[in-house]
């Protein structure tokens, strides 16, 4: 009996599984086919690479002031609503980045179109969390991990057929047949949500989080303009160290609920899992706007050739995913993402040699074998967050770990443009390779024991 009752419950997450991935597919791919377009934004945009990182970095910006709220809304508005207002919201952004005429005016609409794509991914798992269970957790993310890896493996592919093709602004339109059929899968397959919440949103932790984290953004990407010894850059550094205390303090203080449940980090196992996700927002998104740059300005390949060369990272993850999903449910975290991180070191270690005259061969199994290694490391830390929690916490952790792993990512970004900038793309590589070390390292925050 309870063989058949499981199979029935594997069958009906499917179709919802399957809604989520179409949608969370242009959200995914968004992360990569613009990567492949930086270099031709800044030529057609007359912009400098301090100008251009913030096409990224604003989106990753607006994807974390936006997270904080999907649990608040899922609570008051159910998750059917709120997933087809993310994907309206990514879709506008998506037309207008397309229609952007000035660097400005495409920074701003990445800004609206992270607000939708920062709720699209955490709604998605969010959703599958709570559709799966703790039993099966480990292996509904591992299917859907390796599903998922098939849009960053085709994003810059994709991204440099349509630059080399029609042009850098084929990367943003390209998203509005995916998210429509989506839109149509939803009223088919999303079930509605008949449990409601009255919580009350706080709007100060709404201003105070993300205030906090772009100001000092902008201190850290002064010091690339040659700001960062400049009153500004300093007066932004101590302004954003201030708003992010307040928020802290002031969170745990309050008797009522705030922007994020800061007492999640009481619980060891998703303490641990949040910390690495800040690591691997780092370590995976700097990376991914240095890359593209160094095989487009460095090695001279074309946006299709630099998104050929990339995808080998991606095959990678979609590999790890797949072997690694049924051992996530039945291992302790640590291990698994010990090893992971050892051999996403093992792949970097050719970067931090690389020149214009590196072998192609060598980067692009590097490559592959840096992305199994990431796969590894990352699935057993998506399942730590939830693991020893109650189902009841899962949108309040959901919420937590991804604006922790959006201002990683954020700060990755804005790191390599700081260091590309500064020195160069020697300097920058070797970076990449001291940050994952880093994570290999920090693994040890991760519990020993299967809970």
């Amino acid at each position: 009996m309870r063989a058949d009752t499981s199979v029935r419950s594997d069958r009906a997450i499917v179709p919802l599984a399957a809604t989520l991935l179409v949608g969370a597919t242009a959200a995914l791919l968004d992360t990569t086919i613009v990567a492949v377009a930086l270099d031709e934004l800044g030529e057609d945009l007359s912009a400098p690479v301090t100008v251009i990182q913030w096409v990224t970095t604003s989106y990753v910006l607006a994807m974390t002031a936006v997270i904080p709220l999907v649990g608040w809304s899922v609570g008051r508005f159910g998750a059917r609503a709120m997933w087809l207002a993310a994907l309206a919201l990514f879709l506008l952004g998506s037309v207008l980045s397309g229609a952007a005429w000035s660097a400005g005016s495409l920074v701003a609409f990445r800004v609206l179109q992270g607000l939708g794509g920062g709720m699209i991914l955490p709604l998605t798992q969010l959703t599958l969390a709570r559709a799966a269970g703790p039993e099966r957790l480990g292996r509904v993310m591992g299917v859907v991990g390796l599903v998922g890896q098939i849009a960053p493996i085709s994003g810059p592919i994709l991204g440099g057929l349509l630059i080399d093709g029609w042009g850098w602004r084929w990367v943003f339109f390209v998203n509005v047949p995916i998210v429509v059929v989506s839109m149509v899968m939803t009223w088919r397959w999303f079930p509605r949500d008949e449990e409601r919440t009255a919580r009350p949103l706080d709007l100060v932790g709404l201003v105070l989080l993300p205030a906090g984290v772009v100001a000092l953004l902008y201190a850290l990407t002064g010091v690339e303009t040659g700001e960062g010894a400049g009153p500004w850059a300093v007066v932004a550094a101590v302004t954003g160290t201030a708003l992010l205390a307040a928020f802290v303090v002031r969170s745990l203080r309050r008797s009522g609920p705030s922007l994020l449940d800061l007492r999640l980090f009481a619980d060891r196992s998703f303490r641990g899992g949040t910390v690495m996700m800040f690591i691997l927002g780092v370590t995976t998104w700097g990376p991914m706007f240095l890359l593209p740059l160094y095989y487009q300005q460095l090695r001279g390949l074309s946006a299709f050739d630099a998104g050929l060369a990339l995808a080998p990272q991606s095959v990678g993850l979609g590999l790890a995913y797949l072997l690694v999903g049924r051992y996530a449910d039945r291992m302790p975290p640590r291990p698994l993402a010990l090893a992971g991180m050892a051999v996403a070191v093992a792949g970097t270690i050719p970067f931090a040699f690389a020149t214009a005259e590196s072998d192609p061969f060598l980067l692009g199994a590097a490559l592959l074998v840096r992305g199994v290694g990431f796969g590894v490391a990352g699935l057993p830390v998506s399942v730590a967050l939830y693991r020893t929690l109650r189902p009841a916490r899962i949108p309040d952790a959901t919420s937590a770990s991804n604006v922790v792993q959006r201002v990683g990512a954020a700060t990755g970004t804005a790191l390599m443009a700081v260091l590309l900038q500064a020195g160069g793309f020697a300097p920058a590589l070797t970076w990449m390779l001291v940050l994952t070390a880093v994570g290999l390292a920090a693994t040890v925050i991760l519990p020993g024991r299967r809970s």
